[in-house]
C-alpha cells in the first residue's frame, strides 16, 4: 500500500494549529486538515505490511491501508467510499478519536505511525466540500418501526443504519438539540456543532426522524444542564408504538469525590460547566459558570479534564491546574512490550499546551473556604505499590482555588432511563447485553454504546451502533444485509 520505500522517505507530517494567543479568544475549531499533497504524503507512509494492525486497533475496524493507498494515487472519491464502508460519521472520529489506528500501525514499532488520523480527517473535509456526501435513502420499505433514544454517535450511527435498511426510525433526545454528548460534552474549539447538524440534514434526508426534549422514562430527571426535556414517554408507550427499541444514551452518571467542602459553592461536576458552555456558543443562553480571573483547579487527567482546561483558559482564568491520582506515565512507551496495543504514556493536548499546570500522585483531602465558596483546596501526595495507594507522609499542601471542576470519569449511564425500562444491568450499573445479539433482558429492547458498555470512545459507540442496527435488522426481518 502507498509507496514501497515511502515509510523510509518520507517524514510524518502534524496538522497545522492556529497560534495559542489567537485560539484563546474564539471557541472556533483551529486544527488544518493536510492539504492533497500532504495528505498524499502521508499516504505513501503506509507499508505493505502483510497483516495490518491498524485495521484491528480501530474499533470500526476502518480498512485503512486502501484508503491510505487511494489518496496517494489521488483517488479520493474512492477513498471516502471505502472510509464512509465502516465509519458512518468520520468527521467527527477525524478529529477527536485518539487514534488507537496510529498506536498498532506497523510503522509504529521503531519509527513514527502514519497520520492516519490527519488522512481521515483530509477525506472527509474534501468529501464535504466538493459535495460527495449524499443522503442514501432505502429503495424500499419494510413497515417496521425502530425507535432510537439518546441521539449520541451510538443512536445516530444505528439509526442511520436501520433507516438505509428500510425501518422507519424515530430519534429521541431530551436535550433541545440533537448530537447527545458529542454535542454537549465536547467544546466546539475541538469538534464544530456544523458537523453533527451537517450529518443530521443527511439523516433526514434518508427518512430518519427526530424528537427533541423528550425523555424516555417513568419520572424525568430535574431538569438542567443535562436535561431541557419538555415531555416524557413511558417505556410501555414506546413499546407499544414502535417493533424494537434501541437504548443508546451515553455515560453522564460523573464519579463524585466525597470529601469535607464537597458542598461549597464553585465545586462543579465537569459537565456543569462545559454543557452550558457548548449552549452558550450555539446562543442557548449564558454559562452561569466564569473561570474569567479565577484560580482553577481541574481534578481529573482525561480528556474531559483537559476541556475544562481549555473553556478555562478562553474564559480568561487566572491559573489553572490539574492534578491526576495515578502516577506520572513515561514520556514514551516500551513499544516491544505493549505493541499494538493501546500503551499507557504521557499525553499532552492542545489546551494544556494552552496553559495548565499539571501534577500527579495527587489526591484531593477537602475543600475549604468562608461564605459557604470554596477558596482552597487540600492535598496530598500519594504513592502506588502492588496496585494500592498509599499517602506520603509529611507531603500535604494548600492550594488556592476559587473554582474546582471534578472530571473523573462517569459511572454509569442514566439509571432512571435503565429502571423504567427494567432491564437487567450489571455490576456497574450498565444494561447488561452482550455483542452477538445486543439485546437486553426485556423484549424488543436493544441497548448499545456507553449504555452498554459504560463511559468510551466516540468511535466504540459508533461501531456498537452499527452492530446493534444489525442485529435490530435481524430481529425484525430474520436476516440482514448490513455490515457489522
Amino acid at each position: 500500500m502507498g509507496k514501497p520505500t515511502g515509510f523510509m522517505e518520507f517524514e510524518r507530517i502534524s496538522e497545522g494549529y492556529t497560534p495559542v494567543e489567537k485560539r484563546l479568544k474564539h471557541y472556533k475549531e483551529f486544527v488544518a486538515h493536510l492539504n492533497d499533497d500532504q495528505a498524499k504524503t502521508q499516504g505513501a507512509r503506509c507499508m505493505d505490511c502483510g497483516i495490518p494492525f491498524c485495521t484491528s486497533g480501530c474499533p470500526v475496524n476502518n480498512i485503512i491501508p486502501d484508503w491510505n493507498d487511494l489518496v496517494y494515487r489521488g483517488n479520493w472519491r474512492e477513498a471516502l467510499d471505502v472510509l464512509h464502508s465502516t465509519n458512518n460519521f468520520p468527521e467527527i472520529t477525524g478529529r477527536i478519536c485518539p487514534a488507537p489506528c496510529e498506536a498498532a500501525c506497523t510503522l509504529n514499532i521503531n519509527n513514527d505511525a502514519v497520520g492516519i488520523k490527519s488522512i481521515e480527517h483530509a477525506i472527509i473535509d474534501k468529501g464535504g466540500e466538493n459535495g460527495w456526501v449524499v443522503p442514501q435513502p432505502a429503495a424500499k420499505k419494510t413497515g417496521k418501526k425502530v425507535a432510537v433514544v439518546g441521539s449520541g454517535p451510538a443512536g445516530m450511527a444505528a439509526a442511520q443504519q436501520l433507516a438505509r435498511a428500510g425501518h422507519s426510525v424515530t430519534v429521541f433526545e431530551k436535550n433541545s438539540r440533537i448530537g447527545g454528548l458529542m454535542r454537549y460534552g465536547i467544546p466546539d474549539f475541538k469538534l464544530d456543532k456544523r458537523l453533527i447538524d451537517w450529518r443530521m440534514a443527511q439523516l433526514a434526508a434518508e427518512g430518519v426522524k427526530f424528537q427533541t426534549n423528550t425523555f424516555i422514562g417513568k419520572e424525568a430527571p430535574v431538569k438542567g444542564t443535562t436535561n431541557d426535556a419538555t415531555k416524557t414517554i413511558s417505556p410501555d408507550e414506546l413499546l407499544k408504538k414502535y417493533d424494537a427499541v434501541i437504548l443508546a444514551g451515553g455515560a453522564e452518571m460523573p464519579r463524585d469525590l466525597p470529601v469535607p467542602g464537597r458542598g461549597l459553592k464553585g465545586v462543579h461536576y465537569a459537565l456543569e460547566f462545559l454543557i452550558p458552555q457548548n449552549k452558550e456558543v450555539a446562543g442557548d443562553g449564558k454559562n452561569p459558570i466564569s473561570a474569567s480571573g479565577k484560580h482553577v483547579v481541574v481534578i481529573g487527567g482525561g480528556d474531559t479534564g483537559s476541556d475544562c482546561v481549555g473553556t478555562s483558559n478562553r474564559h480568561g482564568a487566572l491559573s489553572v491546574t490539574q492534578f491526576e491520582v495515578m502516577p506520572r506515565p513515561p514520556e514514551q512507551e516500551n513499544k516491544s512490550l505493549v505493541w499494538p496495543n493501546w500503551p499507557l504514556k504521557l499525553r499532552t493536548s492542545s489546551s494544556h499546551e494552552e496553559g495548565c499546570s499539571r501534577d500527579w500522585a495527587i489526591a484531593t483531602k477537602e475543600f475549604t473556604g468562608s461564605n459557604g465558596k470554596v477558596e482552597k483546596l487540600r492535598a496530598v501526595r500519594v504513592e502506588w505499590k502492588d496496585g494500592k495507594m498509599s499517602e506520603i507522609a509529611g507531603s500535604e499542601f494548600e492550594l488556592k482555588a476559587d473554582l474546582v471542576f471534578l472530571a473523573m470519569g462517569f459511572v454509569s449511564p442514566e439509571q432512571k432511563v435503565l429502571d423504567a425500562f427494567g432491564v437487567e444491568k450489571d455490576g456497574r450499573g450498565n444494561t447488561r447485553a452482550d455483542t452477538d445479539n445486543y439485546r437486553t433482558s426485556k423484549d424488543k429492547v436493544f441497548a448499545a454504546g456507553d449504555m452498554r458498555r459504560g463511559q468510551s470512545l466516540v468511535v466504540w459507540a459508533i461501531r456498537e451502533g452499527r452492530q446493534c442496527a444489525r442485529a435490530v435488522d435481524e430481529y425484525l426481518m430474520g436476516s440482514s444485509v448490513l455490515p457489522r
